[in-house]
Order: C-alpha cells, then sequence, then structure tokens
C-alpha cells in the first residue's frame, strides 16, 4: 500500500513505529525531524499525491484534543474532538480536507499515550458532565485500522472510563476489531452515508454505500450502537428519490434499538479551502452550481439548502425518535439554526 515511509526521529524506535515498519517490509524509509518538513513543504501536488501518497509516522506535539467547532455535537454540552490521523485514504471530492492540507500524504501520530492523557484530563475537568470524544474530523477513524490498531487500543481505553463517550466517524467497513470485542455502549460508530447515485461519482475509493449498510447492521446486530451520519447533504437532478431510496435501504437492515444519533449537515466550505478545491478539480460540478457565499462560507444558496434539510428530516423523522435527531447549524440556513 505505502512504498514510502518518512519516520520522525523522535519515534524511530516506538514500538508502535517499529510494528508498523514490519507490516510494510519493503517500503522505502526516510528519517525526518519533523512531519512538517514533508507535509507542510510548499509546491506539492495534491492530485498526483493522492493516487499514491506515502506513509508518516510522527509524534502529536501540542494540544492533543481541542474543543469541537460550534454545532458540532450529538447531544453533550461538553464535546472535544481528537486526530490520530492526518488525511483520508478516501477521495471524496467535497471533503474539506483538500482544501485545508497541502500535501495528500497521510500522517499517523503514534503517541496513543500522550492523547490517553489529554483524554483524561479532560474527562477530570468535566466530572459533572458526560464528555464526548469525537475522532474521525481530520481522518476517517476505521480507513486505515489494519496499520494503526486504533480502535484496538482505543476502545481498551475508553471501557475503563464509562463515564465519557467515543464516537468513530468513518466510511471505512473495516470493522473486525469491533467484532471482535464485546460492544462498548459507550462507542458510537457513526457512519457517513450519501445515496449510492451520489456517492458513486464523487466519493471515489470509498466502499459502496451498500457495503457500509450491511456493515452497520451487523455492528448493530452484536449491540454497537450507531450513528447515522447525512453529511453533507448534497444536491442531484433526482436528490429527493435518491435520498428517500438511501433512507429505506438504511432502516430495512439497522436495528433501530442500537441507533443512537442521526445527524444532518450542509454542504459548506470556507471560501479560502473552496478556491484551492476549485483549482484542484476546476471541471467538478460539484463547484460550478447553485452555490453562494454567505458569512465567509461557500454552500448551497439558502432555499436550496433549505428544501434538501426540510425533506431529508421529515424523510428521517417517519423512522426514528426525534430526541435522537441532531441538525446541525449552518449559515446557509437563513436563521442559521435547522427549521
Amino acid at each position: 500500500m505505502f512504498k514510502t515511509i518518512y519516520v520522525e526521529e523522535a519515534v524511530a524506535h516506538h514500538p508502535r513505529t517499529l510494528a508498523t515498519l514490519a507490516r510494510f517490509s519493503d517500503a522505502q524509509r526516510i528519517p525526518c525531524k519533523h512531519y512538517g518538513e514533508v507535509f507542510n513543504r510548499a509546491a506539492q501536488n495534491f492530485r498526483l499525491q493522492k493516487r499514491q501518497p506515502s506513509l508518516i509516522l510522527a509524534e502529536k506535539r501540542g494540544q492533543q484534543v481541542l474543543p469541537t467547532p460550534a454545532g458540532y455535537g450529538i447531544g453533550s454540552q461538553t464535546n472535544f474532538y481528537f486526530s490520530h490521523m492526518l488525511n483520508c485514504l478516501y477521495d471524496c471530492r467535497y471533503c474539506f480536507l483538500q482544501g485545508m492540507y497541502r500535501s495528500a500524504h497521510m500522517v499517523v501520530f503514534i503517541n496513543y499515550e500522550d492523547f490517553y492523557e489529554a483524554i483524561d484530563e479532560q474527562i477530570e475537568q468535566t466530572s459533572t458532565e458526560r464528555p464526548y470524544f469525537f475522532s474521525g474530523y481530520d481522518c476517517d477513524s476505521l480507513a486505515l485500522e489494519g496499520i494503526t490498531d486504533f480502535t484496538r487500543d482505543f476502545l481498551t481505553f475508553f471501557a475503563q472510563r464509562p463515564h465519557a463517550t467515543l464516537e468513530l466517524r468513518t466510511k471505512s467497513v473495516r470493522t473486525h476489531s469491533l467484532l471482535e470485542r464485546d460492544p462498548l455502549d459507550n462507542c458510537v460508530v457513526a457512519f457517513s452515508l450519501t445515496p449510492s447515485a451520489i456517492a458513486d461519482v464523487l466519493e471515489i475509493g470509498a466502499p459502496p454505500v451498500a457495503r457500509r449498510i450491511e456493515a452497520l447492521g451487523t455492528l448493530a446486530d452484536r449491540g454497537w450502537p450507531i450513528g447515522l451520519r447525512f453529511d453533507p447533504l448534497l444536491y442531484h437532478s433526482k436528490w429527493r428519490e435518491h435520498y428517500r431510496k438511501l433512507f429505506e435501504a438504511v432502516f430495512a437492515r439497522l436495528r433501530t434499538d442500537r441507533l443512537h444519533s442521526v445527524s444532518l449537515g450542509q454542504f459548506r466550505l470556507p471560501q479560502t479551502m473552496y478556491k484551492r478545491m476549485q483549482q484542484l478539480y476546476p471541471d467538478e460540478p460539484l463547484f460550478a452550481w447553485g452555490l453562494a457565499e454567505k458569512d465567509g462560507q461557500i454552500s448551497y444558496r439558502s432555499e436550496l439548502a433549505e428544501s434538501l434539510h426540510a425533506f431529508c428530516r421529515d424523510e428521517l423523522l417517519q423512522h426514528i425518535d426525534p430526541n435522537i435527531f441532531f441538525p446541525c447549524p449552518s449559515t446557509t440556513l437563513n436563521d442559521g439554526v435547522a427549521p
């Protein structure tokens, strides 16, 4: 999978580094002092790198756990996110990561112990509330599980902290590490889902939607709490038909007694990211129609955004309890909140 692996000198002898290198014994190994020397350098070709990204093994320095952006949550008033990786193996055309980073290489932070310590600090500081910790904001939580053992290690950690909740956000069907152990009530496996007609065109490299639905159904059958993330909502000439079919397929397979939460999110990008992505893919229809700028964000025009949201909300509420529905606030809606 990876032909070149960069290794920060500070973690060259870390057990996780050695285990990863053993998996790719034929890969070229290049030492570096800091991952930014490779990841942040100028004049990189993101599109070319995406075809054959390199792996960078690094140490996450500074603040490992951060407060989530406003409106990002599933019920708790205390929400944090952390990123054990930067970038995603998949190539979704609408993903903000390609407008955020100069490089398409994959960065894996192997100093999990420092993440544990930072999470424990936040748990201690919010002992009167139930803190939520989101993984998958800057990456896909499960896509590299066969390399990182991320879920195996972090589930062991959270199993000993039942007062805190972990969300694994993913499009991956690499669920073996979950199915091999007893489910955790405080771990939500949240699948990002888009109608197949849209996903087949825009979610390059990601597992087909039908396989994701089967994966989430199997996890629910085994007792895992499931999250459904319809984010971003995307326009298609037959979007009503396709979203209705998607919801029908999901709820035909999913045990709703294991459904933890459902969220909707608008397509939105900071203007600077949008411009970078448009330069990367100047012929991409997604970036050429129905969009407007508001409050520094590029998103669908308000009337289209409201139609998408209202239709999907009404369809979903035919299947789910309103108490587990969490629409994300967005400037694409006239008053900034879900109608």
